[in-house]
């Protein structure tokens, strides 16, 4: 359990069954673990998994993106955040102030994955054709701004696919697409989900949405990037793991401060090899 001042103490007492941290409820500990949306489906995985391993330990999983899960372990209200980005140094700073010091943790990695409808006859694209689509000063606007054209497509406007901005990978693909100091231009659809991005990406010809390697399916087409050498590079788990790919990143979770006891137990459980199996099968590369 939180340790929370005195006036906090007073005013939560009633509720103090329904916190965060390790609540005893039922004669079971409970984890509370929120944030990110690339994270979440493995994150659910660990906590299935993790009942058959230590059946008195419960981990209460949700998402709604980094922010979500970084805002809650500022605030105090969740044992461990996920997040696909590394968390701001403002938020490092307000989260201490609050009494809660974060502590990073690399569970993974994920190659972050550029999607188009399986239509278009697109074989490869590179950071700067992904920033001109992207970008605020981007001049491209059209598939035949790319010498591209796609069958049965009458209008040629490219569907800009994205995540809204308190998202990890919002966040991510801005660093590493448009620069530290790069906007998004207008006019993209922002949307809520990674799985939003490639359904959307599915049904919609014109489009382009970047999303985590996990959420593929077969019904969309994965576009190779060029690296630094000008070698277009597929994303798997084998081009994040060994760095070729070049929108691949490290996938985090933060706990409040050095973790111990059932929580210490759950992380070191996820860097375990039965933990990090899982996150392969979930489609991510292993920390390790």
């Amino acid at each position: 359990m939180k340790i929370l001042t005195t006036a906090a103490a007073a005013l939560l007492l009633p509720l103090l069954a329904m916190s965060c941290g390790r609540a005893e409820g039922g004669g079971r500990n409970m984890i509370q673990n929120k944030g990110s949306d690339t994270l979440v489906n493995v994150a659910q995985a660990w906590a299935e998994q993790y009942r058959e391993v230590n059946p008195d330990t419960v981990v209460v999983v949700s998402g709604g993106g980094s922010g979500t899960g970084i805002s809650a372990m500022i605030n105090g209200t969740v044992d461990i955040a996920n997040s696909s980005r590394a968390m701001k140094p403002s938020e490092i700073d307000d989260a201490t102030a609050n009494g809660h010091v974060p502590i990073e943790h690399i569970v993974g990695f994920d190659a972050l994955a550029v999607f188009v409808h399986p239509s278009n006859p697109i074989e490869s694209i590179s950071i700067e054709q992904l920033a001109a689509i992207y970008g605020n000063d981007g001049t491209v606007n059209n598939w035949s701004d790319m010498g591209i054209t796609i069958p049965g497509l009458n209008d040629d406007e490219i569907v800009r696919v994205s995540r809204q901005n308190n998202s990890g990978t919002y966040a991510y693909f801005r660093e590493a697409v448009l620069g530290k100091k790069g906007k998004f231009k207008l006019g993209s659809r922002d949307l809520h989900g990674s799985k939003d991005v490639v359904d959307t990406c599915e049904k919609t010809p014109g489009a382009i949405g970047y999303s985590g390697l996990a959420y593929k399916t077969d019904h969309v087409k994965l576009v190779p990037v060029v690296n630094a050498d000008g070698t277009p590079v597929m994303p798997t788990v084998a081009t994040a793991s060994d760095g070729s790919y070049p929108i691949a990143r490290p996938l985090f979770m933060y706990t409040a401060g050095e973790p111990v006891g059932d929580i210490k137990d759950y992380m070191d459980w996820i860097l375990s090899d039965a933990g990090q199996a899982i996150i392969a099968k979930k489609g991510y590369a292993p920390a390790k």
